[in-house]
């Protein structure tokens, strides 16, 4: 009898029909996926804790402010909020995926043949004499028997068993060469400023002849460290009071000193001898400077 084969087939092509790009693919799938929702994840942080947006769509990074005294001022230190914080960089840098099939199958068949024959024969005679005559007797007997048994017996079994280990492994990963320039950049606008804020002058005193004229720059500085000249106001000192000098380079008053310029960083104001023997007040915010314009022979 024939070797039944039908389990090693089924088992066989059990084998076959593994979907390993599933099964491989589909852990490897994942993990992409979720590297993709760690980058956005990133992101929304950068924006939503580091960045403002104004009205006009520009896009700032949000500063932070410390106060604290130093030689016996009160200043500000202003720090990016990305330079201070964590981001959150996580990365997969390591997929272990470890995948076993285990099919057994077996197939078995038997056959049992047995055959006994058995003859059992035999001859009885008895013979007796009596008188002038002979008497006689014969008895025979005969058995013959046969037997033939057989069995045949046959089993088939197969099994499958599949096992996969997948192991994933995260950590913080090194910061992107762009974000590193971007807190590099950062780091090196870290500042710090008075409280009230710097109000800066080219020159304090003023010595000018006779028809002759001298500018003096001023900037300010606000108490967030950003430049803005727009808020200075020159003041002329006069009988003890402060008078608010207009800023318009077509009138030559001798009490007016001629704004030459404007722009977010700086104001230049021209003095000519007309302004000798005068005192000005250059004020920004909480800040004020004073200004003597002096004769030159003097």
């Amino acid at each position: 009898m024939p070797i039944d084969s039908s389990a090693s087939t089924v088992a066989t092509n059990a084998l076959q029909a593994i979907p390993f790009g599933s099964i491989i693919g589909g852990p490897l799938k994942a993990c992409i996926d979720a590297q993709a929702q760690a980058a956005q994840t990133t992101w929304d942080f950068i924006r939503q804790v580091g960045l403002s947006e104004d009205e006009n769509g520009n896009v700032k990074a949000i500063n932070v402010q410390f106060e604290y005294i130093n030689g016996g001022r009160r200043m500000m230190l202003n720090i990016p909020l990305l330079t201070i914080v964590p981001i959150p960089y996580i990365a997969i840098d390591e997929i272990d995926i470890n995948f076993k099939a285990s099919i057994s199958a077996s197939s078995s068949q038997s056959s049992e043949k047995t055959k006994s024959l058995a003859v059992d024969s035999g001859v009885k005679a008895k013979a007796s004499v009596r008188a002038l005559f002979v008497k006689a007797s014969a008895e025979m007997h005969c058995n013959v028997s046969s037997k033939k048994d057989s069995k045949a017996t046959q089993e088939s079994k197969y099994s499958v068993e599949y096992t996969m280990d997948v192991h994933v492994h995260a950590g913080q990963d090194g910061m992107p060469a762009g974000m590193a320039k971007v807190l590099e950049i950062l780091n090196s606008s870290v500042d710090t400023v008075n409280a009230k804020g710097e109000l800066s002058l080219s020159d304090n005193v003023l010595y000018i002849g006779s028809g002759g004229a001298q500018t003096i720059v001023a900037s300010f500085r606000s108490a967030d460290g950003v430049l803005d000249a727009k808020q200075i106001k020159v003041y002329l000192v006069e009988d003890g009071k402060d008078e608010e000098l207009v800023a318009d380079a077509s009138v030559k008053d001798n009490k007016l000193p001629i704004r030459l310029a404007d722009s977010d960083e700086s104001v230049v104001c021209e003095f000519t001898s007309s302004n000798v023997g005068k005192n000005y007040y250059f004020r920004a915010g909480d800040c004020k400077s004073l200004v003597s314009i002096m004769s030159k022979s003097s």
